[in-house]
């Protein structure tokens, strides 16, 4: 694992759970043959997910009522930052991410410092759903326009944050918001960029049983995402220059 500057032991990997009881326990097992230091935020399941966890070696933090994912993330964030924690490991707790990549995610982030690595969806894509790719690629396209370098995956909720990028404040945007908006806050606020791992997305468990419906909703999401971006790329001007400049870049991808 990582070791050059990164202490393994002080990286919580947090995990934004609403309504997970079917494979919650699945994926905090198979996360701690990884990474000791596990932050669950139950955002006000009401199906027991945090109780699937009894007897586990993790942090489990409830909101008492569903507040999104972009708000269960600041409350992981602030623990492990409080905590002093040097980065954070996210993944979400469907079972539609492997654990068993997150220690790739940190071997990069040694080799990339000061970079937020996303565990981009690159290999066998052609198997996620048509609908899904489409929306990925124009939220790549949106977020890479406002962030101001092209981006692998900007949809992809497994990465690795460094301590800085969950210190800063005052991020706006609500649930899958919040994720776009931090590639983009982080770039504008810290010159953080990106580089991408290709992972594999799971469309079952890792039994192979089903996961449950994702609680993305591609044109509801997609429009609030590509709203919020729009107003951040003509908030930061020369919009077409911009436009131009980034789209003559390549994404960062990180092969190992």
């Amino acid at each position: 694992m990582a070791d050059r500057g990164i202490d393994r032991d002080r990286v919580a990997v947090v995990i934004p759970a609403l309504n997970e009881a079917l494979r919650i326990r699945e994926v905090v097992e198979q996360t701690l043959r990884h990474c000791p230091w596990v932050i669950v935020v139950d955002d006000g399941s009401d199906d027991g997910t945090g109780q699937r966890l009894a007897g586990l070696p993790v942090t489990v933090l409830r909101h008492e009522h569903r507040r999104g994912k972009g708000a269960a993330l600041r409350t992981g964030f602030a623990e492990a930052h409080a905590r002093g924690a040097q980065g954070v490991l996210t993944l979400d707790g469907d079972g539609q991410h492997d654990p068993a990549d997150l220690p790739r995610l940190l071997d990069a982030a040694v080799r990339h410092p000061r970079c937020i690595v996303i565990g981009a969806r690159l290999r066998h894509r052609a198997a996620a759903p048509v609908h899904r790719r489409m929306a990925n690629a124009f939220g790549d396209w949106g977020v890479a326009w406002a962030a101001g370098h092209r981006i692998a995956d900007t949809q992809s909720g497994q990465r690795f944050y460094p301590a800085a990028v969950i210190a800063l404040d005052g991020v706006p945007g609500e649930d899958f918001v919040f994720e776009a908006q931090l590639l983009i806050s982080a770039a504008r606020r810290l010159g953080m960029r990106c580089v991408s791992v290709p992972v594999e997305t799971r469309y079952g468990g890792g039994d192979g049983g089903p996961l449950r419906r994702s609680h993305f909703r591609p044109l509801r999401d997609l429009y609030r995402i590509t709203s919020h971006v729009v107003r951040q790329v003509l908030l930061h001007g020369d919009v077409w220059r911009e436009y131009r400049r980034v789209r003559a870049q390549a994404p960062q991808v990180d092969r190992g």
